[in-house]
């Protein structure tokens, strides 16, 4: 059987206010971690829409993407768990990075199910806190961001058929 393999699309804000970053602290399976604000692209939205949605839904804070800080590709090994009976999985992400305006605050809004709370860390915190990291592509997200690679968002473009609604195959 030929499988196709498809990387899961995700999207995270790197995003920085008086020398500190905003990262959630959220549940997942290896427990308690540290993540940019970041989640799944959903069907009808381009990157850095679902940037400021997943932003919004983690945070309690609007964002406005302004530029890519970039593409990145990692993959992910969790090992099979007899306790929950949880298969092993081998999963491939392709992150889109974004930067931008950090905006209104929202403290009546809840925050999606597992995050726990919002944390503002300087870099050398998110450094030292690695070991908690969701993933290593948050200190690298930050440090591209630190190193001041910035791309116009002109470079992920969103053809207008994802905005389209209903199946054109039937």
């Amino acid at each position: 059987m030929n499988t196709r393999w498809k990387p899961s699309t995700t999207v995270a804000a790197v995003i920085e206010r008086d020398g500190r970053f905003l990262l959630v602290e959220e549940h997942t399976p290896e427990g308690l971690r540290l993540n940019n604000p970041a989640g799944h692209l959903d069907p009808g939205e381009s990157p850095a829409s679902g940037c400021a949605r997943e932003t919004l839904e983690e945070t309690a804070y609007q964002f406005q993407p302004s530029a890519l800080v970039g593409i990145y590709l990692s993959r992910f090994q969790r090992p099979a768990n007899a306790k929950t009976g949880d298969t092993a999985e081998d999963i491939t992400f392709l992150r889109f990075a974004f930067c931008g305006t950090l905006g209104t605050f929202e403290p009546l809004r809840a925050l999606d199910t597992g995050i726990v709370r919002t944390v503002w860390l300087t870099s050398e915190e998110v450094r030292a806190s690695a070991a908690r990291h969701r993933s290593p592509l948050v200190v690298r997200c930050m440090e591209d961001y630190l190193l001041g690679l910035r791309y116009p968002l002109e470079m992920v473009t969103t053809d207008h058929s994802v905005y389209q609604t209903g199946n054109p195959l039937g």
